[in-house]
C-alpha cells in the first residue's frame, strides 16, 4: 500500500486529516462538512437530553449564578456528534480575527478521550448557531470546517490548561468579540453559556438551563484551590449554576474574552476546596495565555 503523509492528506483537503506543527504544537483537524446543516433539524435539537425539570409553577430566579443574558450575535450554541456518536452541544464565541471566521470554545468540545483517558477521537458534524434562542437561528448558522487544539490536549485530557480550542467557520461573521491573553485573572468577569442542566431548583427547567436561551453568571473570579491531595489548578471562575452545555462559553473581562468554561469546582468562603454540595459551586477555566491560547489563535485565524 502506498503511504501518504498526514501533511499530504491535509494539503489534499481530505476530511478527517489532522496535522501538528512541530514548532508550536498546534494540531489542525479538517472536518467533513457534507450534510452538516441538514443534519441539525429542529426536531433533532429538541430531542437532545436536558437536566432535571422544575416542578410546575416554579418561579424564575434571576441571580448572579444564572440570570438570562441578552441576545448575542457572537455567542452561540455549538452542536456536534460526540466521540460515542451521541448528539451534544457546547458554547462558542466568534472572536476578532484575520479571517473573520474564527470562534473559541473548549478543547473537550471538539476532541475527547473515553472515561479512562484512552481512544481519543474528534467530534463530527459541528454547527455553530450564534444567538440561538427558543429553537430559532436569528443570525443564521455556520458549519465548522476546522478545529484547532494544542497537541497536549490530544494526548492527555487531564491537562486542564490545554482544554481550549478554536474552530474555523465556513464563512465570515459580521460580529466578533475582542480576545486577550495574559491578563490578570482576578478581575470582574461575566461568563456565558447554553447550559442544558442546573443544580438549583429555581433554575431547573427554565429556558436558560435547557439550552434554549443564553445564560450568564458574574463576579470576581477565584482560583480553583484543587483537592488537598492534588493542589491548585490554573482554573479561574465565578459562582455559577450553569451545567453541561455551557462548556466553551466565554469568560469576558475588561471588554475581551479571557477564558472559556471547562469545569466546575467548589470553594468555601475562605477560598478553600470543599465537597460538592457543601459550599458555592463555581464554573471556570484557564486564563488565556500567549503561551497556549496565542499559538492556537494565530493558526486558527489563518484557516
Amino acid at each position: 500500500m502506498r503511504m501518504i503523509s498526514v501533511v499530504a492528506l491535509l494539503l489534499l483537503g481530505v476530511p478527517g486529516a489532522a496535522v501538528a506543527s512541530p514548532q508550536d504544537d498546534v494540531v489542525v483537524h479538517d472536518l467533513d462538512t457534507n450534510g452538516v446543516a441538514a443534519y441539525w433539524t429542529p426536531e433533532r435539537i429538541a430531542a437532545m437530553p436536558t437536566g432535571p425539570t422544575a416542578p410546575p409553577g416554579t418561579p424564575p430566579v434571576d441571580d448572579a449564578t444564572g440570570a438570562p443574558a441578552p441576545a448575542s450575535r457572537t455567542i452561540g450554541r455549538l452542536f456536534f456528534v460526540d466521540r460515542d456518536g451521541e448528539d451534544s452541544s457546547c458554547t462558542a464565541t466568534v472572536v476578532a480575527s484575520a479571517n473573520r471566521r474564527t470562534a473559541v470554545t473548549g478543547g473537550h468540545c471538539v476532541h475527547t478521550a473515553d472515561l479512562i483517558g484512552q481512544d481519543p477521537r474528534w467530534h463530527t458534524k459541528m454547527l455553530f448557531v450564534p444567538g440561538f434562542r427558543d429553537s430559532t437561528r436569528p443570525f443564521g448558522e455556520f458549519v465548522v470546517r476546522q478545529a484547532v487544539v494544542h497537541r497536549t490536549w490530544t494526548t492527555d485530557d487531564q491537562r486542564t490548561e490545554y482544554d481550549q480550542a478554536f474552530v474555523v467557520l465556513d464563512r465570515s461573521s459580521p460580529a466578533a468579540e475582542h480576545i486577550a491573553f495574559d491578563r490578570p485573572a482576578d478581575r470582574f468577569a461575566r461568563e456565558y453559556g447554553y447550559p442544558r442542566a442546573a443544580g438549583q431548583p429555581g433554575h431547573q427547567g427554565r429556558p436558560e438551563f435547557t439550552g434554549q436561551r443564553l445564560a450568564q453568571c458574574w463576579g470576581t473570579p477565584v482560583l480553583n484551590p484543587g483537592h488537598p491531595e492534588v493542589g491548585p489548578e490554573n482554573v479561574w471562575g465565578v459562582p455559577c449554576d450553569m451545567g453541561g452545555g455551557s462548556s466553551g462559553g466565554p469568560r469576558i473581562s475588561g471588554g475581551a474574552v479571557v477564558g472559556v468554561n471547562i469545569q466546575s469546582f467548589n470553594v468555601d468562603s475562605d477560598g478553600r476546596w470543599c465537597p460538592i454540595g457543601e459550599c458555592v459551586r463555581h464554573l471556570g477555566g484557564a486564563q488565556f495565555s500567549g503561551k497556549v491560547t496565542g499559538k492556537l489563535y494565530a493558526r486558527a485565524q489563518r484557516g
